[in-house]
C-alpha cells in the first residue's frame, strides 16, 4: 500500500533533509513540503473538499512551523481531519513534550536529527492508524471528516460602526437558509450580542478557555440555543474575565466550533487582543466594517496595517463593508479601497438607523422586519460571502465564495478580483 505523506516544514534546509529521507522510504509518496500552518490547513481543506480519500495518510509537522505553533497546529489538524495521522518532528524528546503532543492528537514523535529507521517506524505507525480509521469511517462511523465549517470574523474599524449588527444578521441569514450556524462574541470586554438577542445565559466563552480538549458535550454545555436556531457563544458578563481567553484558547475554541457547525460568525469588536487576532488569522473571510467618514476610515487603515505587520492577514484578504452608505457622501467605496488596499464588498447597505432603533432598544434584532433595507442588504452580503444555501438548481455550495475557493471574495491567498460597492446599517 502506498503511503501519502505531506510534510509541513518552514525552514528550507530542514525541508530538504526531510524530503530526502522520505524519498528513501518504501511505498511512500511524499508531497512537496508546505511552508507554514496556513498553507497546510488550506491544502488539507482543498483535498478534503474533493474527497476524504484524497487526504494524505500522514502529515509531518516540524517544530519550527509557523505562524501557528506546532502543538496548536496538530490539535487543529486532528480536530478537522481526524483520518490523518500526524507526526511531530522535534529536537525535544522529553516525556513532557511527548505527552503534550499525544494530548494534541499526534500519532507519533520523531526526534531531530532524523534517522531513517525512526522516521520509517513513525510514518508506518501513523499510516496504519489512518488506514484503520478510514476503514471504520467507510462502514458508516459517525465521525466528522469534512474540511470544517466556514469561519467569518467581523471587526469594527472603531467602536460604534455596526460590527455587531453585521455579525448577528450574517449568522441569522446562514441559519435561515438551512445551515447549522454559530454566532460567537469575541468582543471580550464590551460584547453585547446577548443584549441584541434578548439572552440571559450564565456560561460564556471563558468557560472553555481552560479546557484543553473541547469535546462536543463540553461545547454544547457552553453554547446557548437561541429561538432562531442559532448557537450562541457569548462574551463574559464581567469584562475583566476576557483576559482569561488566550490566543491558544481561541484557536481551540474556533477549531471546535468549526468541526461542529457549517457556518461560524465571530464578532471581534474593535479592540485587538490575542484571542480575536487568532480568530481573524484562522478565518476563511475577515470582514472589516467602517463608516464613510475620515475617523473610521483612518481606523480601518490602522487595523489593516497592524494585521499585516503582525502577519495576521494581508490587506487583499480582507473584505471591507461600508456602513451607513450614502451616495452623497464625499468618501465613497473606491476611495476607501485605495486607502486600505482591501477588497470592497459588492453590497451597499444604506444609512437607515430608524429601521434598527426599535429592535435594538428591545433586544430583538432577530425580529428585524424582512422589508427593512438594512436587513435585505446584510442578507445579500451573506449570499455574497457564500453563507447561505443557493436556491434549488443553483450553483452548489462548493462553487460559491466559501472556503477553498481562493479566487473569490470569501477566499484567501489570492490577489485581485476586487469589487466595489457600499456598506451597511
Amino acid at each position: 500500500m502506498t503511503t501519502r505523506i505531506l510534510p509541513a516544514v518552514g525552514d528550507p534546509d530542514a525541508a530538504r533533509s526531510v524530503t530526502t529521507l522520505l524519498s528513501q522510504l518504501p511505498d511512500a509518496e511524499p508531497a512537496a513540503p508546505v511552508g507554514d500552518s496556513t498553507q497546510l490547513i488550506d491544502t488539507l481543506a482543498r483535498l478534503a473538499g474533493e474527497a476524504i480519500e484524497e487526504l494524505p495518510e500522514v502529515v509531518l509537522v516540524h517544530e519550527r512551523i509557523g505562524p501557528v505553533p506546532a502543538l496548536e497546529l496538530i490539535r487543529e489538524v486532528s480536530l478537522r481531519f481526524p483520518a490523518v495521522g500526524v507526526v511531530l518532528i522535534t529536537a525535544d524528546a522529553s516525556p513532557g513534550l511527548f505527552a503534550a503532543s499525544m494530548d494534541a492528537g499526534a500519532r507519533g514523535l520523531a526526534t531531530l536529527p532524523l534517522s531513517y529507521e525512526e522516521l520509517a517506524n513513525r510514518v508506518q505507525a501513523a499510516a496504519l492508524w489512518s488506514t484503520g480509521v478510514r476503514r471504520h469511517l467507510g462502514t458508516g462511523g459517525d465521525v466528522f471528516t469534512g474540511p470544517g465549517g466556514t469561519v467569518v470574523t467581523v471587526t469594527g474599524a472603531k467602536g460604534g460602526v455596526g460590527a455587531t449588527v453585521t455579525a448577528v444578521q450574517l449568522a441569522l441569514a446562514a441559519q435561515a437558509s438551512g445551515y447549522t450556524a454559530a454566532l460567537v462574541d469575541l468582543d471580550l470586554q464590551t460584547g453585547d450580542i446577548a443584549a441584541y438577542l434578548d439572552v440571559q445565559f450564565r456560561r460564556s466563552v471563558v468557560d472553555l478557555a481552560a479546557i484543553t480538549d473541547i469535546s462536543p458535550r463540553v461545547l454544547s454545555d457552553a453554547v446557548f440555543s437561541h429561538d432562531t436556531g442559532l448557537a450562541l457563544l457569548l462574551a463574559p458578563g464581567e469584562g475583566e474575565r476576557g483576559e482569561e481567553v488566550s490566543d491558544r484558547a481561541a484557536r481551540q475554541i474556533v477549531s471546535a466550533l468549526r468541526s461542529r457547525y457549517e457556518v461560524v460568525v465571530i464578532d471581534c469588536g474593535s479592540q485587538m487582543n490575542g484571542a480575536n487576532a487568532a480568530a481573524i488569522e484562522m478565518a476563511d473571510t475577515a470582514v472589516l466594517v467602517t463608516t464613510p467618514d475620515v475617523v473610521a476610515v483612518r481606523g480601518a487603515k490602522r487595523i489593516v496595517r497592524m494585521w499585516d505587520r503582525l502577519q495576521i492577514r494581508k490587506a487583499e484578504e480582507t473584505v471591507t463593508l461600508v456602513n451607513r452608505f450614502n451616495r452623497n457622501t464625499e468618501i465613497q467605496p473606491p476611495l476607501i479601497q485605495r486607502i486600505t488596499g482591501t477588497r470592497m464588498s459588492g453590497t451597499a447597505v444604506p444609512a437607515n438607523f430608524k429601521e434598527l432603533q426599535g429592535v435594538v432598544d428591545s433586544g430583538r434584532m432577530h425580529e428585524l422586519d424582512p422589508r427593512s433595507t438594512v436587513k435585505q442588504a446584510l442578507w445579500a452580503l451573506a449570499g455574497e460571502l457564500g453563507l447561505v444555501k443557493p436556491a434549488q438548481g443553483a450553483e452548489p455550495r462548493g462553487g460559491g465564495m466559501l472556503r477553498g475557493d481562493r479566487g473569490s471574495i470569501g477566499g484567501r491567498r489570492r490577489k485581485g478580483g476586487t469589487t466595489s460597492g457600499g456598506g451597511r446599517k
